[in-house]
């Protein structure tokens, strides 16, 4: 593990702008369990048998910086949710397509046409205006079910095109310049915190059995950083159970997430340990990664 990220890991010490994870996860946040969600009820993206393939991954040197594209900020701070295709999971989670149309001057003009009513261009264009607003608000803020994204402005302006594209709305699409650490920032708070806690005990086989999902804090612990990228990118089978015995493993396979990019987020675990919600002292500067 230190060959590949260790650069990564010192470079991280001297990034500041990162924050550790905080507080109960998403699920825990809006009262629900993973079997109650669309994810949970699905298995064909759940984790492999224990007769497949499950063998650390190799991973590369990192590099310290990256270009992201909008629809890499997609991928890592949505796609959980929302889907390739930005249509959501009804009923759970709302499609992101109609928010983003009606954005639209245009769209909004013809869509009065076709019901018969007729609209000004002012008009529309305010009635755009307002929902770009609150489009923004969202991506800003968050919602009462939807976490708070934690995009910069400067991502929120690269985001914006790719989300007009998923809609099929004509705009520029732009690139920005990002972290290796504030790539796995995006990845564990948006996809990752959605299901794990980020503080809590280390699960027992019979609790993992159970349904108890381990918690942010315990992961760099439970796995290298090989078996980790595996088990997020490929998926991997688990211990169950009094006597410990493979199974399954029940976290969906995110297939969509690169190996360096998995391998990211468990740099910035190492680097931004999660902290307790209610932590007197959140700092900016990471532990001391050399004790």
């Amino acid at each position: 593990m230190r060959g590949p990220v260790l650069g990564v890991l010192f470079f991280a010490l001297s990034a500041f702008g990162q924050t550790p994870t905080t507080g109960p996860s998403w699920l825990e946040h809006v009262h629900r369990n993973m079997g109650e969600t669309s994810m949970g009820r699905s298995s064909a993206q759940l984790g492999p048998s224990p007769s497949q393939n499950t063998s650390p991954v190799q991973v590369g040197p990192l590099a310290p910086t990256v270009t992201l594209k909008g629809a890499d900020l997609y991928r890592l701070k949505c796609q959980a949710c929302h889907g390739t295709l930005g249509e959501g999971a009804p009923p759970e989670i709302n499609s992101i397509i109609n928010p983003v149309r009606a954005t639209s001057a245009t769209l909004i003009l013809a869509r009065m046409k076709q019901n018969g009513s007729a609209m000004s261009r002012k008009d529309a264009m305010a009635l755009a205006s307002q929902s770009e607003t609150a489009l923004l608000d969202r991506l800003r803020k968050g919602g009462t079910n939807m976490p708070n994204p934690g995009l910069s402005e400067a991502e929120i302006r690269v985001l914006m095109p790719y989300l007009k594209q998923l809609a099929r709305l004509p705009a520029k699409q732009i690139n920005i310049q990002e972290t290796t650490v504030r790539v796995g920032e995006h990845l564990v708070k948006s996809t990752c915190h959605i299901c794990h806690a980020a503080v809590g005990p280390n699960p027992t086989p019979e609790q993992i059995g159970a349904g108890v999902i381990p918690p942010l804090s315990t992961l760099t612990s439970r796995t290298s950083l090989e078996q980790f990228v595996r088990k997020v990118t490929y998926g991997s089978s688990v211990t169950i159970g009094a006597l410990s015995l493979p199974s399954r493993g029940r976290m969906p396979v995110f297939n969509y997430v690169s190996e360096s990019e998995a391998a990211a987020a468990y740099i910035y675990l190492l680097a931004y340990p999660p902290q307790a919600e209610d932590a007197k002292r959140i700092s900016n500067t990471p532990t001391d990664l050399k004790r």
